[in-house]
């Protein structure tokens, strides 16, 4: 590719769908995003239109190359990522026959109920097998779910794919899914593959067909239809790379791949992992493995809700700010008005549905704040609700047994300076904020660019990713002002998971 060619990549999540723009070198030239609805039409559902879905997706790859004011003809190559597991049920024409269920729905969880009556070490042999903590939204419980409650449905059903794997069909025609996503439906992590056993534990072989087959990220089988090339105005053919779940696509969009750093994801959820040259299965029974492009595996941690607690907390706390396109900037005035600690105040940020997978699994888990009295004002409460989510990401860092000094931070949360900071005072490591934006998609257009072969392999293209934005050195006064907070915080975890029990 010529120094004048692009590569688009496409990061549809759960309530934003965006398509970038980047250069060979991974520098963002345009964005554009449009929001999807998240309907939640029960208790513990989590639903996204796919026709909406994929009418916004439409909209941003054309409405990007428009901003970028160039010409379709010089995009090289699409790459994919979204939201993972879940169930989008399509019929032979590959058209939808109910809203797609994303990762955040806990419907399922009688099923597992149940099996964990039947066997309690049911879990543990799942995460033996797929490296994960269970959770709800995964697509074997879906399916599951669906297989009981609506049979009828799935009689009509030719596939069952995943958010990324649904675009792409719309975009090329073609039905597939890849390892990272294969991996974890629960799956083989050490194949980097589905499961047979999997399928036969959730009583599914009868259903197995609908599962998509199984193709490498980096690898490139087809290329825009007629239809999707009218629809986004880039040129029929153009080379669509099968992709990746959206946290790998972030991790290798961050330049992650790399030893001795972790990298850290403090978006809607929550999460700091690891990459290794093999899977990892310690500590069991907590945190996530994802199988990433390269033969890498990326073992996490996760808190479910990330920055998804400062949003409600704003949303209640400072409702005339919301919307407001300084909101955030004088929010984080207010924080910087309270001293670390939050004068007494205690934010447990388990504001998710599912609850919490780590430090330990507790799905009853929920947001609370503690140590309130008549004297505290919403400026202790917005900072115990930032300081809440750094003592969660220490958590995080601290199952782990990371054993480095840095730490990548990406995700909205990187881009609060005073957040980064107290993030760096808190876990006690030097915070890199890489340089750049639009991560996922970045990722994404990576994995196209590899697929193409522009890079030799995956690596190679993660590293090519731009240096560090902003560094954050923890300050030697750091265990002084937030230890007794942090002491705090986890006096207040543990009582509530005991609580629990």
């Amino acid at each position: 590719m010529t120094a004048d060619r692009f590569l688009l990549g496409i990061d549809a999540g759960s309530s934003l769908c965006k398509a970038a723009l980047f250069d060979r070198e991974g520098r963002l030239m345009a964005v554009k995003s449009q929001r999807t609805t998240l309907r939640r039409p029960r208790p513990g559902w989590s639903e996204l239109d796919p026709v909406e879905a994929w009418e916004a997706t439409v909209a941003v790859l054309r409405g990007v190359v428009l901003e970028a004011g160039i010409d379709p003809g010089r995009v090289s190559g699409i790459g994919l990522s979204a939201a993972m597991v879940g169930a989008w049920v399509l019929d032979a024409a590959g058209e939808p026959l109910r809203p797609g269920i994303i990762w955040e729905d806990s419907r399922s969880q009688p099923i597992l109920d149940r099996m964990q009556a039947k066997d309690p070490d049911v879990l543990s042999r799942i995460f033996r097998s797929s490296g994960s903590v269970l959770q709800q939204g995964c697509t074997l419980p879906v399916l599951g779910w669906l297989k009981e409650n609506e049979p009828d449905l799935l009689a009509e059903a030719c596939h069952v794919v995943s958010y990324k794997d649904y675009l792409r069909l719309r975009l090329t025609g073609l039905v597939a899914t890849d390892r990272s996503e294969a991996a974890v439906i629960p799956g083989d992590a050490r194949r980097r593959w589905r499961s047979d056993a999997m399928i036969a534990l959730f009583g599914l072989e009868d259903l197995a067909h609908l599962l998509p087959a199984i193709r490498d990220s980096e690898t490139i089988v087809g290329g825009l239809t007629g239809e999707a090339a009218g629809r986004t105005g880039l040129p029929e053919g153009l080379p669509v790379a099968i992709g990746a779940g959206d946290v790998a696509a972030t991790v290798i969009g961050a330049g992650g791949l790399q030893p001795g750093l972790a990298t850290a994801v403090l978006g809607t959820t929550c999460m700091a992992g690891i990459c290794h040259d093999e899977p990892v299965f310690t500590p069991p029974d907590v945190g996530l493995l994802f199988s990433l492009p390269g033969d890498c595996w990326y073992r996490s941690m996760v808190n479910v809700a990330g920055t998804l607690n400062v949003d409600w907390a704003v949303s209640l706390l400072a409702p005339e700010l919301v919307g407001q396109p300084d909101a955030y900037q004088t929010v984080t005035a207010m924080i910087e008005g309270v001293p670390p600690g939050a004068n007494g105040v205690i934010y447990l940020p388990y504001l998710s549905e599912s609850g919490i997978i780590a430090p330990v699994v507790a799905p009853d888990a929920r947001a609370q704040f503690s140590g309130l009295t008549p004297a505290h004002s919403r400026g202790e409460l917005l900072r115990a609700v930032f300081e809440g989510v750094a003592f969660a990401l220490c958590d995080l860092v601290s199952t782990l047994g990371f054993g480095g000094d840095r730490m990548l931070l990406t995700g909205g949360g990187g881009k609060n300076p005073v957040w980064a900071q107290m993030i760096a005072d808190v876990t006690n490591l030097e915070i890199v904020v890489p340089a750049g934006a639009q991560l996922g998609a970045r990722g994404a257009a990576l994995i196209a660019a590899t697929a193409l072969g522009l890079y030799p392999d995956i690596r190679t293209a993660s590293l090519s990713a731009p240096q560090a934005a902003s560094r954050y050195t923890p300050s030697a006064v750091g265990p002084v002002v937030y230890g007794p907070a942090l002491a705090l915080f986890q006096r207040r975890r543990d009582a509530l998971i005991a609580s629990l029990d």
